[in-house]
């Protein structure tokens, strides 16, 4: 049998596990895996920052069948790359970890850059390991791949400890496990079918990972001809498409007054890939006394509070496509499903926002109107991505990467990965002034492997979102709250992109099909009023 070094047996297992790329800031503590990289298929995608390749991962975790891989070195790496991980757990993205590591004879010294991984992860990821024998390489990382992708999808972080990475090993991968996709039993159908027949407001909610264009489709259709409105979980806008008059909007962070009233007042909430979870519940107060079915692969239900009285252990594409043959009669109350219908409709349709600078409902507008309709939009966390949640519509399967627990930082990273993805597919980012400085510096990476998007930056000098906190809590003492920024569109066009400063409404369209038209990572510099908090409506 030919021999190979664990750093390169490495990179072949995840060859054969399909990866296509995988996101790094290289360190000393992995040298061996990035020589196996050197001469292989797989693109090494350098990115600035850790945070930003780790954000970049989960970006292709989010919008492919398999998870994103980054690799980062030991202490400081490990560290930026924090985020990454907590994002993916919370948001139950499938992503690896691959962490350079000191020496194994250098342990319990306090070496250089020494941490305990273990400590560091363990309480967010779904698994954490360090090789420590090389002949089981191929074997951990088939694993890894195993364990972030099944069940509840997560993080799994992998230990490389340097010396060990060179060991001389067997050239041998293993052959990929299979990631279950449970289907419902007939039997769980039926108590459903039941359950559905005696409900006068059912209401379902989608979200979480794996969701294709057809199962996506055929919920919706199937919803449509039933008359059950569909919501959307936090952040998971992609599920099922808009365009179906099954399509209510969504829950949680800026979600309409009438869901909320919605998830009250149903009788029946049959969750599709998601559970009741903090943000969708607003904070553990709506849609708790309704029946309750979660559809779900995960069996243990990580994040659901509240009751449950059916629990079906499937995978959202399996339980859509088994939804046509399903004999059901739904008998909802008259104008349940139209209501939702139409208020959807009436809340993402913008008003003027009366404030200084560029109106952001009319930029939306203008995407909705000149950008592609399976374009992917990508945001971070901050007032600014409430616009692009409310207005802006999803009509293909994998079109959203935005991070479910909160982080900011998100949007540049996963506007660089989705571009890299879907090659043919334009892509959105919507970033705010402070959630682009945290890592707009991957607009060089963008630069570097040929990703083009559009960042449109909102421009208010100030972390919007705590401002609102602070004038409900603490009116007329904001503290920590303000910033100075840059030239954001003379900062795009230093790393050799388009950027462009728009200041009023009126020119915000022939700004944006110049953007286009440039084939460049491009950035439009949009200022906002300050006092600008949310999008405003005729009707919440």
């Amino acid at each position: 049998m030919s021999t190979t070094t664990a750093g390169h047996l490495i990179v072949g297992q995840l060859e054969r596990a399909g990866i296509k790329r995988v996101y790094t800031v290289p360190g000393e503590s992995f040298l061996d895996v990035l020589d196996g990289l050197h001469s292989s298929p797989i693109q090494n995608v350098v990115a600035r920052q850790e945070g930003g390749a780790g954000f970049m991962a989960l970006a292709e975790g989010r919008l492919t069948e398999l998870p994103g891989v980054a690799m980062v070195t030991r202490g400081p790496g490990a560290a930026n790359a924090f985020i990454a991980i907590h994002t993916a757990y919370q948001d139950a993205t499938p992503l690896v970890l691959f962490v350079g590591l000191i020496p194994v004879a250098d342990r319990g010294r306090e070496s250089f850059q020494e941490f305990d991984i273990n400590a560091w992860f363990g309480s967010t990821a779904k698994k954490v390991v360090t090789l420590d024998d090389a002949a089981s390489a191929a074997r951990v990382v088939d694993d890894a791949i195993f364990t972030a992708l099944s069940g509840r999808p997560g993080p799994v972080v992998i230990g490389l400890p340097e010396d060990v990475l060179v060991h001389v090993v067997p050239d041998a991968t293993v052959e990929p496990r299979k990631v279950a996709r449970p289907e419902p039993a007939v039997a769980d159908l039926t108590g459903l079918t039941h359950k559905l027949e005696k409900a006068h407001k059912p209401l379902i909610v989608v979200g979480g990972e794996g969701w294709t264009q057809e199962s996506g489709e055929q919920l919706a259709a199937w919803a449509s001809r039933h008359s059950v409105p569909i919501v959307a979980d936090f952040r998971a806008y992609d599920a099922v498409p808009h365009r179906s008059d099954a399509y209510a909007g969504f829950l949680g962070y800026g979600r309409s007054d009438a869901n909320a009233r919605r998830l009250d007042e149903a009788d029946l909430i049959v969750f599709v890939g998601c559970v009741r979870g903090d943000v969708l519940s607003d904070g553990y107060k709506r849609g708790l006394d309704a029946e309750t079915v979660v559809v779900n692969a995960d069996a243990n239900l990580l994040g659901h509070f509240g009751r449950v009285d059916q629990h079906i252990i499937a995978d959202v594409t399996a339980f859509a496509a088994s939804l046509p043959g399903l004999d059901t009669k739904v008998n909802g109350d008259a104008g349940w499903f139209a209501s939702a219908r139409a208020e959807q409709l009436t809340f993402s349709t913008p008003q003027p926002d009366g404030g200084v600078g560029v109106d952001l409902g009319v930029a939306m507008e203008v995407l909705k109107k000149e950008v592609a309709d399976d374009a992917v939009v990508t945001f971070g966390a901050g007032n600014h991505a409430l616009w692009p949640a409310r207005y802006l519509d999803h009509n293909s399967a994998n079109s959203l990467a935005a991070p479910r627990n909160g982080a900011m930082g998100m949007g540049i990273p996963a506007a660089v990965a989705a571009s890299l993805v879907y090659p043919g597919r334009q892509v959105i980012s919507v970033a705010g002034d402070g959630c682009f400085m945290m890592n707009g510096q991957e607009i060089a990476t963008a630069m570097g492997y040929g990703a083009t998007f559009i960042v449109l930056v909102v421009d208010n000098g100030i972390f919007a979102t705590i401002r609102e906190h602070q004038e409900a809590h603490y009116p007329d003492r904001p503290s920590g709250t303000h910033m100075t920024n840059p030239d954001f569109a003379a900062l795009a066009r230093s790393y050799g992109g388009y950027g462009e400063r728009v200041d009023r409404t009126e020119d915000f369209a022939a700004a944006f099909r110049r953007a286009v038209d440039s084939g460049l990572p491009a950035l439009l510099h949009l200022p906002q009023d300050p006092a600008t908090r949310s999008p405003k409506t005729s009707t919440n």
